[in-house]
């Protein structure tokens, strides 16, 4: 009777500490009260101040600087989800969706197949089924798309579509579009490019032949289950050998691209100079080597830029370089300066100058004023956490902060870069939206309703604070409702820490560590060495080690928590998704008891099961660097999760990006020291676990963290 009365008490207990705000109702209280049309939505159109803008079934034309109604100059006959003009404005490319299905068929997580149609300019309409990446030539006479791994063109002015391609292959050849690595890493899928003057199309063909396969079981099929299997190339060994070919749209003839010698190496971008010459991106295998190799008219390679660090070179965007004419181009590079700045370069005569210096960093190159001698560009001068817009010469001279409001500004530029539609936010206000001059006057506000003094009631509060290894690290705190700084909390320390990622940013953000927080938690976050935007020396320190500095600094942090006043040491906890779940779990099994909970989601337990891309260029190979990839994988010190420590691992079994072997092989290796854990598997969600059990697993964390912490 004695141990029934126990058992009943500590279920009583449990349950009250189970959700006292849900994740739910937390979702329903932190509405923010300001409404605007996000500058994000709005597309602008070249070399105007007009924008459209998607609203259900229609498509409507605004001015940047005119409020009121728009100009409906596009219905369709359902919910458009994608909208474009051919360059000449006489066609019209368009999705949508009519209620039923979704015309979408995801692939991976930037890829996907669907269905469009082509309004023209007799009133006709065209339908084109299950095709991905089309756009419309320069000279809006074809169209170009992937289908089933070929690349086919469809010519408007015939009305005939035809493959250029005609080997593709699941699993084995694609043209015209990426393969996962790509898509995952480089962040784009469509694989090809049209001349200026649409005479050509420029296309990479990836032959990953010898990739690989992982194969993943799906659940949900009928009555027996069904394997999927996919090219993934992990750490260390072979991906597809990429070639890059060009077919000229009238002779309807091909020719191959010499790439160089080197078949072991990314091509992430091609494209076209303004002049017409096509360049390509060129990094090694150990991606410390990037070059821009540009073709001359006579069919000779030229490299116009290259970049070597004895580390890496950051994976190279579309923001990389930037063509402003025939000649010149802007370079936005970090291995010079250390940190990341905008240089101005020549075809003809390579560097000509530097346009930005100091220590602070470029976040991003906006745009070049129409008569291009004025550069606009966001960076974080103020401060690391902030983000405000700069205009300044191509020579470096008068530069003026345009956008200075303490805070994190987001910023969408005209297509004629005299107007800027913008959104700021910090962590003690709501986001506004209003649209700015080139000189950065408001010119009208893009809020739907009255905007509020109101503050938001879980504010973020910064601090910094000095490692034992004297490094200082900055960190901020959400404090419950009514705070009492003579009582003691309970910690949740939320955290990601990956190469070049940034969490402490003086921006209003929430999400579902909030509902802690109005359960009676502090939440906590730290951004550790490796982290980005505080220069190249501080997010390289990482480099071949892995998840060794990291950890050390969120260990150091939970231990100067632990010794402030208002903090209840014996109950830290700790989380992390993806890169921060691989943290989550290096910081409770080295902890020695330190975390009394962990919550790892989809994480990586090991970076030799991670793809080749990510993981070398800051790891290096697993064949020259195996301490790197060993000496800090969870799995290989199991044994140290102490019994004071709670850990729950949460996976996703069609995760296509940390596959679930990652926890697999984790809870094999805690079940051979004798350890006890818990898990929530989700059957065949992604690494997302979006949209399906978004809620669910969010609602778990909270609970588990109620219960446990």
């Amino acid at each position: 009777m004695r141990k029934l009365l126990t058992t009943v008490a500590l279920l009583i207990v449990a349950t009250m500490a189970m959700a006292q705000v849900s994740y739910l109702e937390m979702v329903e209280a932190r509405t923010a009260p300001t409404q605007y049309i996000s500058p994000a939505s709005l597309t602008p159109v070249a070399g105007t101040h007009q924008y459209m803008e998607l609203d259900g079934k229609n498509v409507v034309m605004y001015d940047y600087a005119k409020p009121g109604d728009g100009e409906v100059v596009f219905t369709g006959r359902g919910v458009i989800m994608s909208f474009d003009r051919s360059p000449d404005g006489t066609m019209t490319l368009y999705e949508i969706w009519d209620g039923g299905a979704s015309p979408r068929k995801e692939i991976y997580r930037h890829s996907f197949t669907s269905d469009y149609y082509i309004a023209c300019p007799d009133g006709s309409t065209i339908k084109i089924d299950d095709v991905r990446d089309i756009s419309f030539s320069p000279d809006s006479k074809f169209l170009a798309m992937g289908y089933e791994n070929d690349l086919f063109v469809y010519d408007l002015t015939t009305n005939e579509i035809y493959n250029i391609t005609d080997d593709g292959k699941w699993n084995h050849i694609i043209n015209g579009t990426t393969d996962w690595v790509y898509e995952e890493e480089y962040g784009f899928t469509k694989a090809y490019a049209f001349s200026p003057d649409g005479r050509e199309i420029a296309y990479l063909k990836f032959d990953e032949s010898r990739v690989k396969e992982f194969e993943m079981m799906r659940y949900d099929a009928n009555l027996y289950n069904e394997a999927y299997r996919f090219k993934y190339p992990k750490a260390g060994e072979e991906n597809s050998i990429v070639t890059m070919h060009v077919y000229n749209l009238y002779t309807k003839e091909t020719r191959q691209i010499p790439l160089g010698e080197e078949t072991d190496q990314y091509i992430p971008r091609i494209d076209y100079t303004p002049a017409g010459n096509l360049y390509f991106y060129r990094v090694n295998r150990l991606q410390n080597h990037f070059e821009v190799v540009m073709i001359e008219t006579d069919g000779t390679e030229r490299v116009i830029y290259e970049e070597r660090d004895e580390r890496y070179v950051e994976r190279p965007s579309n923001e990389t370089i930037t063509f402003i004419d025939e000649d010149r181009f802007i370079v936005r590079e970090e291995t010079t300066a250390g940190w990341f700045h905008l240089y101005l370069h020549s075809v003809a005569n390579g560097r000509l100058n530097a346009i930005t210096e100091g220590e602070w960093e470029v976040t991003k190159f906006v745009g070049l004023s129409e008569n291009k001698k004025t550069l606009y560009y966001i960076s974080t001068e103020q401060s690391p956490m902030e983000r405000h817009l700069y205009s300044i010469g191509l020579d470096g001279k008068k530069k003026t902060c345009l956008l200075s409001k303490p805070g994190y500004w987001r910023v969408y530029p005209s297509g004629d870069m005299k107007y800027f539609a913008a959104e700021h936010s910090a962590t003690d206000c709501y986001p506004t939206a209003a649209v700015y001059d080139a000189k950065g006057r408001e010119v009208r506000s893009l809020m739907l309703g009255k905007v509020t003094d109101a503050k938001p009631a879980y504010q973020r509060n910064y601090y910094t604070f000095t490692t034992e290894r004297g490094d200082e690290l900055t960190y901020f705190l959400v404090y419950p409702k009514n705070y009492d700084p003579a009582k003691q909390y309970p910690v949740f320390i939320t955290q990601y820490s990956g190469p070049g990622s940034q969490q402490i940013e003086n921006r209003y953000t929430t999400d579902w560590e909030e509902t802690l927080a109005r359960n009676g938690y502090i939440v906590a976050c730290c951004d550790a060495r490796g982290t980005g935007f505080r220069g190249e020396d501080f997010k390289k320190v990482t480099y071949a080690n892995l998840g060794y500095a990291e950890v050390q600094d969120q260990i150091s942090f939970a231990r100067h928590l632990g010794k402030q006043s208002f903090v209840d040491a014996s109950r830290i906890g700790i989380y992390g998704w993806s890169y921060g779940g691989f943290m989550a779990l290096g910081c409770a099994l080295k902890g020695d008891g330190l975390f009394k909970m962990a919550i790892a989601v989809a994480p990586v337990t090991s970076w030799r099961y991670y793809d080749s891309i990510y993981t070398e260029i800051y790891n290096g190979l697993p064949q020259d660097n195996p301490a790197g990839y060993d000496d800090n994988s969870p799995i290989n010190f199991a044994d140290r999760l102490s019994n004071n420590t709670r850990l729950l691992i949460i996976h996703g079994t069609a995760d296509d990006n940390v596959h679930f072997q990652n926890t697999m092989e984790m809870c094999r290796a805690l079940n051979r020291a004798g350890k006890q854990y818990d898990m929530m598997v989700y059957p065949d969600q992604n690494h997302s676990m979006r949209p399906n059990d978004m809620v669910n697993i969010r609602q778990k964390m909270v609970d588990y963290t109620l219960e446990n912490l």
